[in-house]
């Protein structure tokens, strides 16, 4: 490193934002995590100890990552390199692949090399990695928000440990805030600020576990506010809230918050509880999730748990389908939570759900017997004179628009495939059935 680099690398230091200034150098320093980095956790004994494998760290922004790999620098006698997935390319990766086996021959030292937002490389990328990580010349550290057995390959995944990092929760944002506002060294303790309990715990709610946000609010509120005339810089509860105007709720549209947020709307829809899913709704909404994609899963739903227990809650989902097509947002959001709150609190019953799975499973794995031949049609050419649909009933000849005749296959007479609940409308086509059978 020259003059000029070191020059550059103080002045970057001295005036990177607040959340990169006051990232921990040591685990000690390090808060949350504690899943993964408590004192008896693999992971702590092992940076203690420099005896690192490849891993890779895996979790929402501002969970401390990137926090973990500077640590690990730190720490470790290894080189370390660190390379951005989303600018980098094969001649930076060729650079540090030479670096380090020129480093493991002469020096006989590792070279950890950290990648940050690693599922940004593609497939090639990615294998090119490979050997290096195979024969020991790299100890591979990456970093992404994506679930990694989605986006790195299984060849990588199989060679590495992966850690996932929780969301912060709101004690430990609280302690990062109040260590921003004081500290003199890398915080904003030389601006003599002061931060209201009430101003604290607003953003240590509002940054929903993510530490950058609640940090950049900090940083923002103090270089914006006037000093008192006790010549402080004093963060109150409405400097906070104009700090950060809007909640920010983690929605990755491919990766697990879509999944699993789609997974409790329906599951709320299921279990009869209207209160959260129109809390899932609004949360999807909220973050742009596409309304015919809401829409669709609604419609399933309505069949699927709903079904014949009340009929018409496909035809409310059907209608609300096409209707949030013509009418968009935001209106779209109360047909939507019309249609939500109906299949919620509807009766519920899958029973159409098994009948149909009962009859797939028995067609695919059973004989397949004849039509019975008076429910054979008749009507194409030369069917009557062999005698298709000879002897069939017509139900609306006979009392009660019914007759009993076998419709099942022969073998099969006494099969049943729709087992009817006793809730709503099935209530009532037990009753007519018991009625008709009379």
């Amino acid at each position: 490193m020259d003059l000029f680099d070191y020059m550059r690398s103080a002045t970057q230091e001295k005036e990177s934002p607040l959340a990169s200034r006051m990232r921990p150098a040591t685990l000690d320093e390090v808060v949350g995590q504690k899943h993964i980095v408590g004192k008896d956790k693999l992971l702590y004994r092992a940076i203690k100890a420099d005896q690192l494998g490849s891993i890779i760290f895996y979790g929402p922004p501002g969970t401390g990552k990137t926090t973990l790999a500077k640590v690990i620098a730190n720490t470790t006698r290894a080189d370390f390199r660190q390379i951005n997935a989303t600018v980098a390319g094969k001649k930076d990766m060729e650079d540090v692949v030479k670096a380090a086996q020129d480093t493991l021959g002469m020096y006989g030292r590792k070279t950890i090399l950290f990648v940050d937002e690693i599922h940004r490389f593609n497939k090639s990328q990615q294998d090119y990695l490979l050997p290096f990580v195979e024969d020991g010349t790299l100890i591979l550290i990456g970093a992404t928000t994506e679930n990694p057995y989605f986006e790195v390959n299984g060849a990588l995944l199989s060679r590495s440990r992966i850690f996932e990092l929780k969301s912060l929760e709101k004690d430990d944002i609280k302690v990062l805030i109040q260590r921003a506002v004081h500290d003199q060294e890398k915080g904003m303790g030389s601006y003599r600020a002061e931060i209201d309990e009430e101003a604290v715990e607003f953003l240590a709610d509002a940054a929903n576990g993510d530490a950058r946000a609640a940090l950049n609010a900090v940083e923002l509120g103090v270089l914006t506010t006037d000093r008192s005339d006790d010549g402080k810089i004093h963060i109150d509860l409405e400097t906070a809230q104009e700090c950060i105007q809007k909640r920010a709720v983690r929605y990755d549209k491919d990766g697990d918050n879509h999944y699993d947020t789609i997974s409790a709307f329906i599951k709320s829809m299921r279990g009869s509880d209207p209160d959260a899913a129109v809390y899932y709704l609004a949360r999807m909404l909220y973050v742009g999730e596409d309304i015919k994609f809401i829409a669709r899963r609604i419609m399933i739903h309505a069949a699927e748990d709903v079904g014949m227990a009340d009929p018409q809650a496909l035809v409310v989902a059907a209608s609300a389908a096409q209707a949030v097509e013509r009418v968009g947002m935001p209106e779209a959001q109360i047909i939507l939570a019309e249609a939500a709150i109906y299949i919620a609190t509807a009766p519920k019953s899958n029973s159409v759900v098994r009948a149909i799975g009962e009859a797939s499973s028995a067609v695919s794995s059973e004989k397949t017997p004849p039509i019975p031949v008076h429910l054979q049609d008749k009507h194409y050419k030369g069917a009557e004179k062999l005698g298709h649909g000879a002897g069939y009933l017509y139900p609306h000849d006979y009392p009660n628009h019914f007759v009993k005749q076998q419709y099942m296959p022969d073998g099969m007479e006494n099969r049943e495939f729709y087992h009817l609940s006793d809730l709503g409308y099935e209530r009532e086509i037990r009753d007519f059935f018991s009625f008709l059978k009379k």
